[in-house]
């Protein structure tokens, strides 16, 4: 066995030291009894001007959900680095499963960065055993130096935890707590390999569990922040874990500040964005930067995007409740609005059709218009191009899972793969058609 194998055996069996203890009481599911090692902190973005993402991982990355929030994230919000995006989820997947099939499937696109989750089936859904550790690392590892040495950067992902035991796992043994112990000690593994790759790392387990902690001490019992099934999110799981893959991807998240002086009737942007013409402070602006919209405007349908006016915000199946566990808007969605010099005690904010009031020091100091507007001039554009985003992700799941498996590609895998390639770059380049600048008005009106 390797030093870095036995390395990673030995931080494997610290880790699930720290995180077993006694069977947990009350609906925190053992919170306090966990011991998570410190996340390593992003070092900075990591994708460069026209890279290729892949985000690979198992059946909840072939959920299409938190994979299609983070293509729509690049695509609207910052549209600058014309990033493109790939994913590769695999229904019931483990590391060793992708590790086997990742050059046929996923190197053949030459990826510049590439995201992983996996863990969830790895974890076998049973109490925590070395020789899982031991596969784990071992995979994980070889994925990881198997991107390297294809030049490909790399965000380790962690698994997410379980809410509930699933019901279709046969095998499945322990408790609850049994089971996101031994995710959380994955996880920790996943931070060794991380750290010792010199590699990225996203913590989706821990945020997971904490803000369905928070969620349902909140809203109740039913909200499942892993979905109805125990393992599979809805919309506000997949929010989280895409929140954690776009912080170690290293943004920012300023995607826009208006400047005003409401003195002079005069307004400021930043890049991205342009004011078309102003009668007093009530501007016109053009952005070709959207901020990003938790709902949109457009017909509901199967795995469709949350829509604005049936979202429920208490919901697990909300990217609005998600938001408000996290912080979401905070630290990726800045659309600032900086008014100064007012003469009035407060004044009305209007977005569109929505309008909001905010004393004179709030405007001074500057309020977040993407967290205090959800429902905004945004959410119909934006919904567009999610929807080409997803279609897009359908065909990627159909050209691997099924046209890469077929017989024909047995044959004459390089023709099958030209072929597909074909076919998906029209499904690409409707995203790109359907991102277009977005005219909007935005008044600061005295009380």
């Amino acid at each position: 066995m390797s030093l870095k194998v036995i390395s990673l055996l030995a931080i494997a069996t610290s880790a699930l030291a720290l995180a077993q203890s006694n069977e947990p009481k009350g609906t925190d599911q053992g919170l306090e009894n966990l011991k998570p090692l410190p996340a390593p902190k992003p070092k900075g973005l990591m994708l460069r001007q026209g890279d290729l993402l892949a985000i690979c991982g198992d059946s909840i990355t072939e959920q299409r959900m938190y994979s299609r929030l983070m293509e729509d994230y690049l695509t609207m919000c910052v549209p600058e680095l014309g990033v493109k995006v790939r994913q590769f989820g695999w229904s019931g997947e483990r590391a060793p499963g992708f590790l086997a099939r990742m050059t046929n499937d996923c190197l053949r696109f030459k990826p510049n960065v590439a995201t992983t989750c996996y863990g969830m089936n790895d974890h076998e859904y049973r109490p925590y055993e070395e020789r899982i550790g031991r596969t784990y690392a071992e995979s994980e590892t070889a994925v990881v130096e198997a991107f390297k040495s294809h030049d490909v950067r790399v965000v380790q992902g962690s698994p997410g935890c379980v809410g509930k035991i699933p019901f279709w796992v046969k095998t499945a043994t322990g408790t609850v707590y049994d089971l996101n112990s031994n995710l959380c000690t994955l996880r920790n593994i996943g931070i060794d390999i991380a750290q010792n790759e010199q590699v990225g790392f996203a913590d989706v387990f821990w945020p997971m569990l904490t803000a369905g902690v928070t969620a349902q001490r909140q809203w109740g019992t039913n909200f499942a922040i892993a979905g109805k099934d125990g393992v599979h999110p809805a919309w506000a799981g997949h929010t989280v874990m895409a929140y954690a893959f776009l912080k170690a991807l290293g943004f920012d998240g300023n995607l826009a500040t208006f400047g005003v002086d409401l003195e002079r009737g005069i307004m400021q942007t930043s890049e991205g964005h342009e004011v078309l013409s102003h009668e007093g402070t009530r501007f016109r602006i053009k952005s070709s930067r959207y901020p990003f919209c938790a709902c949109i405007q457009g017909a509901d349908g199967p795995a469709s995007y949350p829509t604005c006016s049936k979202d429920d915000p208490t919901s697990d199946n909300s990217i609005r409740s998600a938001m408000s566990l996290i912080p979401f808007n905070q630290q990726l969605n800045r659309v600032m609005l900086v008014a100064r010099l007012g003469k009035a005690r407060s004044y009305k904010v209007i977005w569109g059709d929505q309008q909001k009031s905010f004393t004179s020091a709030q405007l001074a100091r500057g309020i977040n218009l993407a967290e205090e507007f959800p429902i905004n001039p945004f959410c119909e554009a934006f919904g567009k191009v999610d929807a080409a985003v997803a279609a897009k992700q359908a065909y990627e799941t159909k050209q691997i899972k099924e046209v890469f498996r077929s017989a024909e590609a047995k044959t004459d895998m390089e023709a099958v793969a030209s072929r597909t390639e074909r076919e998906r770059a029209p499904l690409a380049d409707a995203i790109h058609s359907a991102f277009v600048p977005v005219v909007h008005t935005l008044s600061i009106d005295p009380e």
